[in-house]
């Protein structure tokens, strides 16, 4: 019900005509990124492939953020792949970044419930939503979900790339579907109200979870297979079926973009423009899949990723696409500009404001209003 101070607050910003709408503070939700600064991994040593416990975090990488007009971000915690222990792991991982926003609470704020992220923006925050790219961590033991949920987890992806006891990644050749055991997590995810994320899922695995969910669903970053045909990317009927479980699609700024695994600002735009033709406006968004700081030199963290890359196909992790000579960002569409820039792309290629407005962030808001409340 709209209250009266609702209804006189409206009836101003109608008197005041358009200039006042505008002037609203935009909402910008990376649906996976970070707020890492890249910069410090260069020249540091090599450590296990996918470790999410070096945290790159720092006033530098906080302060391009900011800069960006961030609202809110899905940030990695938790075990991904590898030799770790991944409930241990994964506890140490929520430790960290538990520190990391009680030490930062001027700029920092958990997200919660929907209505956090409007809040942190409004209180000039960064709200930090907490997400795992795998759910090994829970394994059988179902009771850990709620256990995460209320550490404040809130999305929960279901595989990485390679096969595990709830279903197949992306990489994985045999294409299995959801396990019986996969489901029994899709309906615990769905009993503690948080979010079933299939990104770097098997095309089988992704369209059961789709039907086995009693909630919407979410692909939170991903491109469009029927755009460049690469595992990583989902096809028309993926996306479909999350648009019609009322879910939603981030699009990455990631090389799976192109077919040369070089993708520009240019694939992203027609990633998104498909994305919205398959899913309609109301269910697709933008998760970078990486943070938003300025790289001071870019041949010597080419390097860097480079080495990382080796570490990651060493590993088995490495998706198809992925290549040394490739970076986990578009290069015309990076640093705190990023956001602001694609909005600009949007609007060139004859987009509404509206429609602008719900892909930077008012769909994934609207989204998780459905799954968390």
């Amino acid at each position: 019900m709209i209250s009266r101070r609702q209804t006189l607050g409206f009836a101003a910003a109608l008197a005041a005509g358009p200039a006042v709408a505008r002037a609203e503070k935009p909402i910008i939700v990376n649906a996976l990124g970070g707020l890492s600064n890249p910069n410090l991994q260069i020249g540091r040593p090599a450590g296990p492939a996918a470790d999410t416990s070096i945290v790159d975090f720092d006033a530098r990488g906080l302060r391009d953020a900011k800069a960006s007009g961030l609202t809110a971000v899905n940030i990695t915690l938790g075990y991904v792949a590898g030799p770790q222990e991944p409930y241990a792991y994964t506890q140490k991982t929520l430790d960290v970044w538990d520190k990391i926003i009680a030490d930062n609470a001027a700029d920092l704020t958990l997200v919660r419930k929907a209505g956090d992220i409007a809040k942190a923006g409004a209180d000039g925050k960064i709200g930090v939503i907490y997400g795992f790219q795998n759910a090994v961590q829970i394994g059988e033991k179902l009771e850990r979900i709620d256990e995460f949920a209320a550490r404040g987890v809130r999305i929960v992806q279901i595989t990485y790339n390679l096969p595990t006891l709830l279903g197949d990644g992306s990489m994985a050749p045999e294409n299995r579907g959801l396990t019986p055991l996969g489901r029994e997590v899709v309906a615990g995810l769905n009993r503690a109200r948080l979010m079933v994320d299939l990104s770097h899922s098997g095309e089988r695995t992704c369209l059961d979870a789709i039907a086995a969910s009693k909630a919407p669903i979410s692909i939170n970053h991903t491109g469009c297979r029927a755009l460049t045909d690469l595992p990583r990317n989902k096809t028309d009927a993926e996306l479909r079926g999350v648009a019609e479980k009322g879910g939603f699609v981030g699009v990455y700024f990631m090389p799976f973009l192109n077919p040369t695994s070089q993708a520009s600002a240019a694939d992203v735009t027609a990633h998104i423009e498909h994305a919205l033709k398959i899913c309609g406006e109301d269910h697709v968004g933008i998760g970078t899949d990486g943070s938003v700081a300025t790289i001071d030199d870019m041949e010597a963290y080419k390097a860097a990723l480079a080495q990382e890359h080796e570490e990651r196909k060493a590993a088995g992790i490495a998706a198809k696409g992925e290549r040394a000579d490739t970076q986990p960002f578009v290069m015309d569409l990076r640093g705190p500009d990023q956001f602001r820039k694609l909005a600009s792309l949007l609007r060139a290629r004859g987009h509404s404001q509206r429609v602008i407005d719900k892909v930077m962030g008012r769909n994934f808001v609207s989204f998780a209003g459905r799954v968390w409340g």
